[in-house]
């Protein structure tokens, strides 16, 4: 079922690495690796230094490109290596899923592993959607169907693997298998959806024996990715699904609490986003809820939620693919039709709003943001990547600069017929982005 093509590669001793780091001077101990979703911790918060003030007049520059196939999945960054996930199309709907290892400084391809899928049933069928997870020598990858994996970081050799589908007997979601399984300890934390009392299940990392199962499947997953957080003195997984926002013990899989937050057509999309015990999430059709964190014990309470349930009469903020940021009391997002919003934390309520990021005001239009410092790094989907800062004065656009062309065809009416929703890696003060036909590095540092 499994195939792999390996090529040989060198990888540098542990006294060669210490020599150049010693030459390579102070910023080479302040640069970072982005080895899951939104980076480590899953907060997209990028925090290297040395990174440029504005972009070149004549574009940043391009240090590789390597011609991958189809996937919404953004790449993974770790220990000199890059991590993503592919499809290439064999037949109507049929095809092969492949995970793929490229040397971080060159693009080679280091090693693929393939499996084939059937994507019949499934929507934007253009390949798989999670980032992959990595964590030391294994690298756990996603696909579409369910398809997990436990591969060797530096063989692609396959240590365990599951298949949601036969193993867990899923109904795979119309947009696919999308969160990105999270290490904790000893645990990967997965989004599974399976029967019975499946839809998070906890596995050994390094056997794949189940560990924990959690919540009823009496409901479709949705497409978040598990985070980690801590309030009330405890850790808690926050599970984002359709019927509510589930906190768990990440040892255990015991329910801490849970808010019902019913959301239409399953869309638990952005990720949510905690910040000084305020728990925040998002959704296209129903809106935002916010939650406060009690200080000394796991439990949740409702602050505010918005009025609205129109994707088009939104009131507040109703993300899909753009997960919001939270800076103090001020939320920062992307809303249905591409409108960037600034709300007062505190109450909901809108501050400010500009079309500037996204351009036009088309239905799931979208730009991914990621913190630096005092300012954003954004990746609109027209495949342009801004520098802004942001406040309750409003939006200050610094830079601007095109990346990528868009490749993905979607389903509502744009002025580019195409969108690139990908969420590119910031590691090592360089920019990793995909589309459906390449996959590239930028630098980003500071001459």
């Amino acid at each position: 079922m499994f195939s792999k093509f390996t090529s040989p590669v060198r990888f540098p001793s542990a006294i060669t690495l210490i020599a150049l780091a010693a030459l390579a001077g102070p910023w080479s101990l302040r640069a970072e690796d982005w080895p899951e979703w939104r980076g480590k911790g899953r907060g997209g918060v990028w925090r290297e230094t040395g990174i440029v003030d504005t972009f070149p007049a004549d574009g940043l520059k391009l240090k590789w490109r390597t011609p991958i196939g189809g996937g919404y999945a953004g790449p993974a960054v770790s220990n000199g290596l890059v991590f993503v996930t592919d499809f290439s199309e064999t037949g109507p709907r049929r095809g092969i899923e492949r995970a793929l290892c490229l040397n971080e400084g060159t693009g080679k391809i280091v090693w693929t592993r393939e499996w084939p899928v059937d994507y019949a049933g499934l929507d934007y069928a253009y390949g798989p959607r999670a980032t992959p997870t990595v964590d030391g020598d294994r690298v756990y990858v996603l696909g579409m169907r369910g398809m997990l994996l436990c591969l060797n970081t530096r063989t692609g050799k396959v240590i365990w693997k599951k298949d949601y589908v036969k193993d867990y007997g899923i109904e795979v979601p119309v947009w696919g298998m999308v969160g990105a399984p999270l290490v904790d300890g000893n645990r990967l934390i997965c989004l599974v959806g399976g029967e019975p009392d499946a839809k998070v299940v906890a596995f050994d990392k390094r056997t794949g024996k189940e560990l924990w199962r959690a919540i009823r499947s009496d409901s479709e997953p949705g497409y978040n990715p598990p985070i980690l957080i801590e309030a009330g003195g405890k850790r808690q997984v926050i599970i984002w699904h359709p019927k509510a926002v589930t906190s768990l013990d990440p040892g255990t899989g015991k329910v801490y609490w849970e808010h019902p937050f019913k959301i239409k057509s399953g869309l638990t999309i952005a990720t949510p986003v905690f910040s000084r015990n305020r728990l925040l999430v998002s959704a296209f059709y129903n809106g935002s809820h916010l939650l406060k964190l009690h200080a000394n014990r796991p439990a949740a309470e409702l602050v505010w939620k918005g009025k609205s349930a129109s994707e088009v009469s939104s009131d507040g903020l109703h993300s899909l693919i753009a997960t919001p940021v939270m800076q103090g009391d001020y939320i920062y997002g992307i809303g249905s039709y591409g409108q960037f919003r600034c709300l007062d934390a505190r109450t909901g309520e809108r501050v400010w709003e500009t079309q500037e990021v996204t351009r036009e005001k088309a239905r799931w239009a979208a730009g991914l943001i990621v913190r630096h410092e005092d300012r954003y790094f954004i990746n609109n989907d027209r495949g342009e990547l801004i520098l802004a800062k942001l406040s309750p004065e409003g939006y200050q656009e610094i830079s601007r600069t095109q990346l990528i062309k868009p490749t993905t065809r979607v389903g509502t009416r744009r002025e580019l017929g195409l969108v690139n929703w990908s969420h590119p890696a910031y590691a090592n003060r360089h920019l990793i982005i995909r589309n459906d036909e390449e996959i590239r590095r930028y630098s980003l540092a500071k001459e």
